[in-house]
């Protein structure tokens, strides 16, 4: 029998003992995504737990439903499903929320230096690009709520990269106002897809990113907010983002990517978003 490298029986353990310190974690596949959905928990047939405002697993006994799947319970986390799981995965997250905590997530030096003015020390963790500043206390999670900075915290999972440096304190009010006016989304990395943006060239008409951006949070809000008729939520709101941007050539993969992520953190099948995505271009023509 094959046994597994040091490196993936790691992730078991790391996950293990984030459990008993109170962090739901899950395990996240190559691309550092959730695992799908298995098939008797594809498109929502199994009722789904997009919506539970609590971590913890449906009735399937594997990690679905991404972030809805971390849990602290030992016994799900060393089962059969779940140690299939780890031995495939790419890293561990954990879901902040669940565990009463938010993420500030500063991708860029930009960022690190805004927050260094403006918000209160805090735990720092290191990560790639930047840094997540963890603070106590849980909110909506939200992205881009300025350049390069993420919330994440309920209905949304971080990387787990360790402890980091510095005392955790209290989430600030200058953390929950950077929502106020911001709708919660859930933005995992972008997981692979084989459908494509239209791309005609030239100048974008909107002639600022910021256009574009917030259309595209609006749209994930749409999808991740529906609370019935998910599918027709999907196709509608894949139509509106092409007909507004699908012909001017500002749309790239990494927005469909984000679209597609939040239609299938709603439990939606990957083949499924890159059928309503086929569909909402051809009706337009594109």
């Amino acid at each position: 029998m094959t046994q597994p490298t040091p490196f993936r029986g790691e992730h078991l353990r790391t996950a293990l003992a984030l459990a008993a310190s109170g962090l739901p974690p899950l395990p996240l596949r190559a691309g550092k995504v959730p695992f799908g959905n298995c098939r008797r928990c594809a498109n929502n047939a199994c009722g789904g737990r997009p919506n539970m405002k609590t971590p913890g697993p449906c009735a399937c006994p594997g990690p679905c439903h991404a972030w809805a799947a971390a849990t602290t319970d030992p016994h799900v986390i060393n089962s059969g499903p779940w140690r299939r799981a780890w031995l495939q995965a790419e890293a561990v997250a954990y879901h902040p929320g669940g565990a009463g905590l938010t993420v500030v997530d500063l991708d860029n030096a930009d960022a690190i230096a805004w927050a260094r003015e403006n918000l209160p020390t805090t735990q720092v963790v290191p990560t790639t690009r930047g840094e997540h500043w963890l603070y106590l206390g849980a909110m909506q999670s939200a992205n881009a709520v300025r350049p390069g900075v993420d919330i994440k915290s309920t209905m949304a999972y971080a990387r787990w990269l360790g402890f980091g440096t510095g005392t955790m304190t209290a989430l600030p009010d200058a953390v929950r106002a950077l929502v106020v006016s911001r709708p919660a989304t859930v933005r995992p990395a972008s997981p692979a897809i084989t459908a494509t943006a239209p791309a005609r060239g030239g100048e974008c008409r909107h002639r600022t990113p910021v256009y574009l951006e917030r259309g595209i949070a609006m749209a994930e809000l749409r999808i991740t907010g529906a609370t019935s008729g998910v599918h027709s939520t999907v196709y509608r709101t894949f139509l509106a983002v092409l007909s507004t941007h699908g012909r001017c050539g500002c749309l790239t993969e990494a927005h469909v990517a984000r679209l597609f992520t939040a239609a299938q953190t709603k439990g939606e099948s990957l083949r499924h978003c890159a059928d309503a995505w086929a569909n909402a271009r051809t009706r337009l023509g594109l």
